[in-house]
């Protein structure tokens, strides 16, 4: 019908913008962000990175000192790591901070990032069966007692697993 509602024939309006939420059409929100929690371009982004106030997610940046990121950083060759080792510290970081998230809830998921890019590498992404879980870990991992306490500190992310 031509003469009908604004946007109607285009499929604009609200419609449109829930559509186009957190896509690469999105000239408002962060794509990368709001998929990933983190932007190679930081603050300099000049898309909004929105934080969720709950979240089942949580998000700790760079908390896993990846050592082929290390070697790099230094301008070394990661082909002289002993993968085994690399291997083996790995499982112990996994170990130790999923025995550590437990304490405040079921911990659904729980993935480190081995990419290397810098806004990436390192980041610790810890899924719980409720939003309460989550909040409790991240005000825990906040306290000076925390495993995380050299890491910068965990926010909430709008990460959930994408089907």
């Amino acid at each position: 019908m031509p003469g009908g509602r604004r946007g109607e024939q285009s499929g604009g309006g609200a419609e449109h913008l829930a559509r186009i939420h957190g896509t690469e059409e999105d000239r408002v929100n962060c794509p990368f962000y709001f998929k990933i929690g983190a932007c190679r371009h930081g603050d300099r982004c000049s898309r909004l990175h929105n934080k969720p106030v709950f979240s089942q997610t949580i998000l700790v940046s760079h908390m896993y000192q990846n050592p082929i990121a290390q070697v790099i950083a230094q301008n070394g060759d990661p082909a002289s790591l002993d993968q085994r080792h690399v291997d083996e510290e790995f499982e112990d970081f996994y170990e130790e901070i999923f025995e550590e998230l437990c304490k405040f809830g079921k911990v659904e998921e729980l993935n480190i990032c081995d990419n290397l890019g810098d806004h990436l590498v390192g980041n610790v992404y810890a899924k719980y069966d409720d939003e309460e879980h989550a909040a409790a870990a991240q005000k825990a991992l906040h306290s000076p007692r925390s495993p995380a306490r050299e890491a910068p500190k965990p926010e909430e992310t709008n990460v959930e697993k994408k089907d």
